[in-house]
């Protein structure tokens, strides 16, 4: 059935939409679990922000190689079948670590490893859940839609991250986790005494089963057919080609091609640093879980509560979106560099909760200008290259980070990180048709 024939009927009426919205909250909100524990259990074990470094970068690298090939298999076959069997995947790896877990059987090799198959994993889930919704709602309902998505996304960057620090800290023994310390190295761990071991578990379990509880709600959601004048020839083209065509043709849009570029340096200078100095400021602030948490769902609420002004003013602008874009930006920049010298967690609280909102407000805009810039045969492949520089890029500046963290104090890294984005936004803002961006763009 095509919604564009119910228009009156809303998206939120739609039972796809309802059941893709469902599944989607839900496994979002289990995967605030696994990014609270993960960076968690691996400093718990190794107390090396290096070793740290490299995980992310074993979830990182693979999905920045096969993300773009990810986004033309998306393209080519049914973006429902590829979120599938990736939710299927995703479960039986956390279960694994779920069982390593509490038997006390799990080293880092093994964390490496799992990290590594939930990387290529998701260098497919991502274009596919990001190019789905086009498929799920009528066109009219587009934005709408991805504001709901979002939104409760957001909600989810809140609520999970306190809940995930919270049941961690609650299960946890830091009692012996301080021993456990002692006897850990880089190559081994006692997990028979490793501190927060239960609480760890229990996160991992929850990430688990709300993978294989979304993917039972995807299966009851039925994709919407694209027109025979929107086709594109991906299933005539290998995936090597097919994944060129989508570069050219995002290279070949000059303001989607700069701000590619502009973002990358973002990825790079702030998402990658910042996976890295949380966990390390939260060991700062008070050496608990609980802390991590409070600092990640602060984060969430200020992007939730940027967000919703969105959509109270959704035309408030700078003069242009990529004039607001550089503004917000800029003011970014300025509240992260004095981050290293707090030493009070609310304070890093409402730190973040400003940065967040300040981030958070452009996003549903942006979201939909990417996606009302490309043909719907060709938007697997351009959401894929978006979410690469998010997902792919920021892993690899993490590892970079631990690697530079053994010579920089945390001050220094939230200072120099400031200090180099300011640097990008004056290059763009100087060389750079960014400014000219607007939210209008192609419909779908």
């Amino acid at each position: 059935m095509n919604n564009n024939s119910k228009p009156a009927r809303g998206f939120m009426r739609d039972r796809n939409f309802l059941w893709m919205l469902t599944g989607g909250i839900t496994s979002m909100l289990g995967d605030q679990f696994t990014l609270i524990a993960l960076p968690w259990l691996v400093l718990q074990m190794s107390h090396d922000t290096l070793t740290l470094g490299i995980v992310l970068a074993l979830l990182g690298i693979p999905r920045a190689l096969f993300m773009l090939i990810g986004g033309a298999v998306v393209d080519r076959y049914d973006p429902k079948s590829v979120m599938m069997i990736t939710k299927y995947i995703n479960t039986v790896l956390l279960a694994v670590l779920v069982v390593l877990l509490m038997t006390s059987s799990l080293s880092l090799w093994m964390i490496y490893l799992i990290a590594l198959l939930l990387g290529l994993s998701t260098a497919f889930s991502i274009p596919a859940g990001t190019s789905m919704l086009p498929r799920v709602v009528a066109a009219e309902h587009l934005q709408a839609a991805n504001g709901m998505m979002l939104g409760l996304r957001q909600i989810t960057f809140f609520l999970g991250p306190l809940m995930a620090g919270g049941l961690i800290a609650l299960l946890g023994d830091h009692a012996a986790g301080s021993q456990a310390g002692l006897a850990t190295t880089l190559h081994a761990a006692d997990m028979m005494d490793i501190a927060d071991k239960k609480g760890l578990a229990m996160a991992f379990f929850v990430d688990c089963f709300s993978y294989g509880f979304s993917a039972w709600t995807l299966s009851h959601v039925n994709m919407l057919p694209i027109k025979a004048d929107q086709q594109g020839s991906t299933s005539k083209q290998s995936l090597l080609s097919a994944t060129m065509s989508g570069l050219r043709h995002c290279w070949n849009d000059t303001m989607m091609r700069t701000c590619f570029l502009y973002w990358s340096a973002i990825a790079f200078l702030i998402m990658g640093p910042m996976q890295i100095a949380m966990p390390l400021l939260a060991q700062q602030l008070g050496n608990n879980a609980g802390v991590l948490g409070l600092l990640a769902g602060a984060h969430g609420a200020g992007t939730l509560l940027g967000m919703a002004m969105s959509s109270i003013f959704p035309k408030l602008r700078l003069g242009s979106l990529g004039s607001t874009i550089l503004l917000i930006d800029t003011l970014v920049a300025l509240l992260f560099m004095p981050m290293g010298m707090i030493h009070v967690a609310w304070q890093g609280a409402v730190t973040l909760l400003a940065i967040g909102a300040l981030g958070g407000y452009l996003h549903v805009a942006v979201f939909t200008w990417i996606q009302r810039q490309v043909p719907p045969a060709m938007l697997g492949r351009a959401m894929s290259i978006f979410m690469f520089i998010f997902m792919g890029i920021s892993p690899v500046s993490a590892a970079l980070t631990g690697w530079l963290m053994h010579s920089l104090s945390l001050s220094q890294l939230f200072a120099g990180s400031g200090a180099l984005l300011i640097v990008i936004v004056i290059i763009a803002l100087l060389m750079s048709p960014i400014r000219q961006m607007r939210d209008a763009g192609r419909t779908i």
